[in-house]
C-alpha cells in the first residue's frame, strides 16, 4: 500500500517532488480511503477498512500497466494512430510501439489541475489542446467522491470547446483486488452476451457471443484466465452494470459503470509487478479503435458537454 498524505495537510504542494504522480489527493470517509494522483487523474489506491481494494505502486514509480490513469479523448487503441476527418488523414503518436498504435489517449502523462475539493471529494481537470492527429480543444473533467455508503463514485466529464463537434470515448484502467485474498482464489462475474474479436495487435475486427472462456456470467476463476477483450451488451440493474471479483468467504469488490458506458474491457494478466495475476475491469463509453470503426464513437458538439460515471464498491 502506497504511503498516504497525513490528514493535516491532504494534498502536500511543498512536497509533491517526492512522488512520480504528482500531487496526491486523499480522501477519507468513515473506515475508506481512496489516493489520487496529479498525473492522468488517477486512482491509486481505493481501501476499506486496511482492505486494499485495488492495486497500487510506490511513491517513485507510475502506474505500472496504466493502473489506475483515466482515458481520453479516446481509450485503448487507434491502429498506426491513423483514422480519418473529413476525408483528411489524421496521425497520431504511436504510444504503443510493440504492435504500432496509438495507446489510451492524450493525458496519460499529463498534470491535472485541481478545480475544487472538500472533504470527501476532489476534481480535477486538464485541457487537450489542438495537435496533431486531434485538432480540437476540449477539456477532461474527473471528480472522485466517496459517497456515504463509503463507495468510489467518479464521473468523467469532457466539454468541446472547438469551433467543430469532436470525436470521443471516455474510460478509465483502474485494476481491482481483494486484499491479501490470493487471485488464484478469486471468481470473476461479467454479466455480458457479446465480446469484440480482436486480431493479434487487439484491435477488433468483428463480434462474437461472449461464450467459451470468455462467458464470465457465472463466475469464473481468476486462476484459470488470462485475457485481454472487450465485451459488450451488457447487463444494466436500474441503469448500472456490476462487474465482481469474489473471495471463497464471500467477501466481494464490484466495478460499476453507468448506461452511457457500454462496453467492458477486461484484462487478466500475470505480468503486474508483485501479483501473480491482476485484474483490470476497464469502463469505457467505445472500444478499440472506435475513431476507425464508428463503434461507440460520438461527437461533442461544440459548446457542449458529456458525462460519464462509474465507481467501486465492497462487501467486506
Amino acid at each position: 500500500m502506497p504511503a498516504s498524505p497525513s490528514s493535516a495537510d491532504r494534498t502536500l504542494p511543498s512536497e509533491s517532488r517526492r512522488f512520480a504522480t504528482g500531487r496526491q489527493f486523499e480522501l477519507r470517509r468513515g473506515d475508506a480511503l481512496a489516493v489520487i494522483t496529479e498525473l492522468a487523474a488517477g486512482l491509486r489506491l481505493y481501501s476499506r477498512g486496511g482492505v486494499q481494494l485495488t492495486e497500487s505502486y510506490g511513491d517513485d514509480q507510475i502506474s505500472p500497466g496504466a493502473t489506475g490513469i483515466t482515458l481520453a479523448p479516446w481509450a485503448n487503441r487507434v491502429e498506426d494512430g491513423v483514422w480519418y476527418l473529413d476525408g483528411k488523414k489524421q496521425q497520431l503518436d504511436i504510444t504503443e510501439v510493440s504492435r504500432n498504435n496509438a495507446s489510451h489517449g492524450l493525458l496519460r502523462n499529463a498534470a491535472y489541475s485541481l478545480v475544487d475539493e472538500s472533504e470527501f471529494s476532489v476534481t480535477l481537470e486538464a485541457t487537450i489542446f489542438p495537435q496533431h492527429g486531434y485538432p480540437f480543444l476540449v477539456r477532461h473533467r474527473v471528480r472522485y467522491e466517496l459517497d456515504e455508503d463509503l463507495g468510489l463514485r467518479v464521473s468523467q466529464s469532457l466539454v468541446n470547446e472547438s469551433q467543430a463537434s469532436a470525436p470521443f470515448v471516455l474510460g478509465a484502467h483502474p485494476y481491482l483486488r481483494l486484499g491479501d485474498v490470493a487471485p488464484e482464489d478469486l471468481v470473476l462475474t461479467v454479466q455480458a452476451q457479446t465480446r469484440l474479436v480482436a486480431d493479434e495487435r487487439l484491435i477488433p475486427r468483428s463480434t462474437a457471443p461472449a461464450n467459451g472462456p470468455y462467458d464470465l456470467s457465472a463466475g469464473a476463476s481468476v486462476g484459470n484466465l488470462l485475457i485481454d477483450v472487450a465485451l459488450t451488451d451488457l447487463a444494466y440493474d436500474g441503469g448500472v452494470a456490476r462487474h465482481t471479483l469474489t473471495a471463497p468467504d464471500g467477501r466481494s469488490v464490484s466495478l460499476e459503470q453507468d448506461e452511457n458506458c457500454q462496453y467492458v474491457h477486461v484484462f487478466v494478466t500475470d505480468t503486474f509487478p508483485g501479483r501473480s495475476k491482476a485484474v483490470a475491469l476497464e469502463p469505457m463509453t467505445g472500444p478499440a479503435n472506435a475513431f476507425n470503426s464508428g463503434d461507440g464513437l460520438r461527437w461533442l458538439p461544440v459548446g457542449e458537454s458529456f458525462t460519464m460515471t462509474w465507481g467501486i464498491t465492497a462487501s467486506l
